[in-house]
């Protein structure tokens, strides 16, 4: 399975696939695991017409740098998501799962 651990491994690799340096991703990482939590509470476990109660759902797999890593190698390679379902292993309908609603910010 292919992930942040496995990638960082290779500097030139890393950058090809992301288009950023690896220090520029944790810098990036480091302002979104900031703002993470607002947005967390707020918009995606708090919006209207859940069914379940706040936070009843199925958690994430993937720690929030692997998914900005799923999500940097979508735009920069333009892979299909059942190729990045099988090289990050969370399975097609979840590479690039986005629920309506999430495009507000806090």
């Amino acid at each position: 399975m292919l992930g942040y651990t496995k990638l960082s491994r290779s500097s030139s690799i890393f950058r090809s696939s992301t288009g950023l340096e690896l220090n520029e991703l944790d810098s990036f990482c480091s302002k979104v695991e900031k703002a993470y939590p607002c947005f967390e509470v707020r918009r995606r476990l708090s919006r209207k017409g859940n069914k379940r109660g706040v936070g009843a759902g199925h958690p994430f797999k993937f720690p929030i740098r692997d998914r900005l890593l799923i999500l940097l190698i979508y735009y920069r390679l333009y892979l299909t998501s059942a190729l990045l379902g099988f090289l990050f292993d969370p399975g097609q309908t979840n590479v690039l799962k986005r629920h309506k609603d999430d495009r507000a910010s806090c």
